[in-house]
């Protein structure tokens, strides 16, 4: 099994032993999520982590390998987990299955398993699902926090398993931030007259708090260089540079950088979704400007798209062209000396 090394640790770290650190890093957005809008996260995460891990074992076994021993690096895991989070909670039970059935057999072992997706396998499942399933994944319960009576949160997970899906979740569900936002542009709406327009509907709604349990442990993650940095730093420069000429030319049509860095995915794809080793950038200079037009096209696809959140999108349209980025930003090798035909 592969491994990296950490400048804080004496020893080589196992990608079973990074994944594993990037679970825990995961962990304080997942607690707030349960505690804000109840337990069906948990559900998301069992139903997605429990078909990628059967179906990469299956597979596996199918080639002739061992699954006990090629399944230690926790990918499959940490790949469920990751699309989980990118669900609506309270999704019908068979979405995340066939989505973590999509993301371990279309996104990873269809090109020959660890090492060779190009590919983020969480990502592709998440768009085969939002593509297939469009109203399923629009649906968000609204807020629910645990201290307003757990046994209700509690009694909500019989919704995915329900036959009337459709008009349980009618009843729960509320638009979120960037539905809101964007059906109310377009509808001639300004900024200030829809209540999840500002920074502060962010936080009343609880998408915000999330949004910053996500920057705590991903800011772990990058402080002990177990997340290539320049991919998260050019991500959320990509986001506030682009947004910022349109919040500053028209504010009450276009969402200020605040904004667009604390709603939907950005901060959970910044951290945890673009900073995959295997489908990123590899170079220095190439992960900076991945991690740029990463960005970029977030706000361009939530201002101007179809779709509200775009980091899905966004990461897939890049892993086609890291191996463009890195060959054209390949750093100098000191001490070669220019070809003579190379010289302009």
């Amino acid at each position: 099994m592969s491994a990296v090394s950490s400048p804080h640790l004496p020893v080589r770290i196992s990608v079973g032993g990074v994944m594993a650190r990037v679970l825990a890093a995961l962990a304080p957005g997942i607690a707030l999520y349960v505690l804000l809008f109840g337990p069906g996260v948990l559900l998301n995460i069992a139903l997605c982590a429990g078909a990628c891990c059967a179906t990469e074992a299956a597979w596996l076994k199918a080639r002739g390998r061992k699954p006990g021993q090629q399944m230690r690096d926790n990918t499959a895991l940490v790949t469920g987990v990751l699309l989980a989070l990118a669900l609506p909670p309270l999704t019908p039970w068979w979405i995340p299955v066939v989505g973590g059935v999509c993301a371990i057999v279309l996104g990873k072992q269809i090109y020959g398993g660890l090492g060779s997706n190009p590919f983020n396998p969480a990502m592709l499942g998440y768009v085969v699902l939002l593509v297939s399933f469009p109203l399923q994944l629009s649906l968000w319960p609204e807020l629910a926090p645990l201290w307003d009576g757990a046994g209700a949160a509690l009694a909500q997970l019989s919704i995915p398993f329900s036959g009337d899906w459709t008009a349980r979740m009618d009843a729960i569900s509320a638009a979120t931030a960037l539905d809101a936002v964007r059906t109310g542009v377009s509808d001639g709406a300004t900024l200030a007259e829809i209540s999840a327009g500002g920074v502060a509907g962010l936080f009343r709604d609880g998408y915000a708090w999330i949004a910053l349990a996500w920057l705590a442990g991903g800011a772990w993650l990058v402080h002990r260089k177990w997340a290539a940095w320049r991919i998260v730093l050019g991500v959320l420069l990509g986001v506030a540079l682009f947004a910022l000429p349109f919040w500053l030319y028209d504010p009450s049509r276009f969402a200020s950088p605040l904004w667009h860095l604390l709603a939907g995915a950005t901060l959970l794809g910044a951290f945890f979704i673009a900073t995959d080793p295997v489908s990123a950038a590899t170079t220095p200079m190439g992960r900076l400007y991945y991690g740029l037009a990463i960005g970029a096209l977030t706000v361009i696809i939530r201002t101007w798209g179809n779709y509200p959140d775009a980091i899905a999108f966004s990461v897939l349209l890049l892993n086609l062209c890291v191996p463009l980025i890195d060959q054209y930003t390949q750093p100098r090798v000191y001490g070669q000396q220019r070809h003579p035909e190379d010289a302009p």
